[in-house]
């Protein structure tokens, strides 16, 4: 592997994907992963990606974000991300992404919280669709090199300023990876999580690194909590029940097959009925059905669902599945700006690891490939055109190099270790932080 690039990215889902191949191919880029390059959350996106239809749409397209979002997004990131649909899509369409099409039209869905149908899909595996559609795109290029198995475990970095990353390969090695621009695409933090519909590699590297740096951070409790994945007693990662179930006419029944909510209302307000639900009942999960959607529908949009709930014991098409809130997504992260850049010079942050204030307290079903997509591009397009700090101007200065000690990492497993529970202490730290300012804007009227 390569110890010095142009840009290291580390991860290889839709955000990293995308910040790559928006770069000049007169760059050296290189890509670690810390798994296989599919095995992204990227990957397992079911429901689709918003996009603005039309001017008409605008204002209701960017009040369901903020009201998904209890109103804490930033609002200027909300209406570059809307504003820029359009362009996103174009983009992915030359790739030789395919979304469903009706009479030779796209075809657009809803989902919670969606005031109206605004979304694009491929079947029930859309993120699987962009992002594998990405990879082979970034597989093509000649100055795009992909490391599997690779993970970051630190920052090269001095006087706020980074140099690159440390890296450990597959067979544990630690070595530098020397950068005039690193980005920061690695991901969520589901792997923290008993229950979560996230890969069990992803654990908030990026939120460590910071953490260890003094980057800084918004939002780090903001944690969404997915109100429908399968249940299961097996151990491991959740399958996700998209959203888009419910937009096209599943329903939720409790212990008694009763109606208990408005499946469309936003994630955080289902989560909380279907908790509370299950509570009354005393039951772990409540009933799904989807018997108002037409057989021949959920066998063409939801095929992937169909055949996982088969392997489960479960027909969708004749019978109730258990179902059961599941941690999801991260909206908080490594703050950053509209361009990605983050408080340290030469380290940007994009996707899910990144915090730019689009999603606010609770993400808009959909929003989070497009969120990814919109500000890796412009990442890509900042790093091209960015002016190098003197300290780069001419190349990785030499003493870069001996940012690298190799004695701070002779015990991997246990600074990895370490990192996990820096982020865990952190997402605690903040959510106590917010609660009490919470509850003291209450009493304060």
């Amino acid at each position: 592997m390569e110890k010095e690039t142009d840009v290291i990215i580390v991860g290889t889902g839709a955000a990293g994907l995308f910040c790559a191949l928006q770069l000049p191919e007169s760059e050296k880029i290189t890509i670690i992963t810390k798994d296989d390059a599919q095995n992204s959350d990227s990957f397992l996106a079911q429901g689709g990606i918003c996009v603005l239809r039309s001017e008409e749409d605008f204002d209701g397209y960017f009040e369901d974000t903020m009201k998904a979002g209890h109103y804490r997004n930033n609002r200027d990131s909300v209406e570059m991300m809307i504003r820029s649909s359009r362009g996103i899509i174009d983009l992915l369409l030359g790739y030789g992404v395919e979304f469903e099409r009706r009479n030779g039209e796209l075809a657009y869905t809803r989902e919670g919280g969606h005031s109206r149908p605004r979304i694009l899909f491929h079947e029930d595996i859309t993120g699987k669709e962009i992002t594998g559609k990405l990879l082979e795109q970034a597989k093509k290029r000649g100055n795009i090199a992909i490391y599997e198995h690779t993970e970051m475990i630190d920052l090269l970095c001095q006087d706020n300023i980074c140099y690159g990353i440390v890296a450990a390969d597959r067979w544990g090695k630690v070595f530098p990876v020397q950068a005039k621009h690193t980005v920061l695409a690695c991901g969520g933090i589901g792997g923290l999580y008993r229950h979560s519909t996230n890969f069990a590699h992803l654990t908030g590297d990026g939120i460590a690194v910071a953490l260890r740096h003094g980057i800084q951070l918004l939002d780090v409790n903001f944690v969404q909590i997915h109100p429908t994945t399968l249940y299961s007693k097996k151990p491991g990662r959740r399958f996700l029940i998209s959203e888009s179930v419910r937009g096209e006419g599943a329903v939720l029944y409790n212990a008694k097959m009763e109606r208990f909510v408005d499946e469309l209302l936003p994630r955080d307000v289902v989560t909380a009925a279907i908790e509370k639900q299950m509570e009354l009942d005393e039951k772990p999960y409540v009933w799904l059905s989807m018997e108002r959607i037409a057989k021949e529908d959920i066998l063409n949009h939801f095929p992937n669902i169909y055949q996982r709930c088969l392997e489960e014991g479960y027909d969708v098409t004749k019978e109730c599945i258990p179902v059961v809130p599941g941690q999801h997504y991260f909206m908080g992260g490594i703050q950053s700006d509209l361009d990605g850049r983050t408080s340290m010079e030469c380290l940007y942050a994009v996707g899910e690891t990144s915090c730019n204030g689009v999603h606010g307290a609770n993400r808009l079903a959909s929003n989070s490939l497009l969120e990814s997509l919109v500000f890796a591009r412009r990442a890509a397009k900042d790093i091209a055109s960015e002016n190098m700090p003197a300290e780069q101007k001419s190349g990785i200065q030499g003493n870069a190099a001996e940012l690298f000690l190799p004695e701070n990492y002779t015990d991997k497993k246990k600074l990895c270790q370490e990192n996990k529970e820096m982020v865990r202490q952190e997402i605690e730290r903040m959510k106590k932080e917010y609660e009490q300012q919470h509850n003291h804007d209450v009493k304060c009227g």
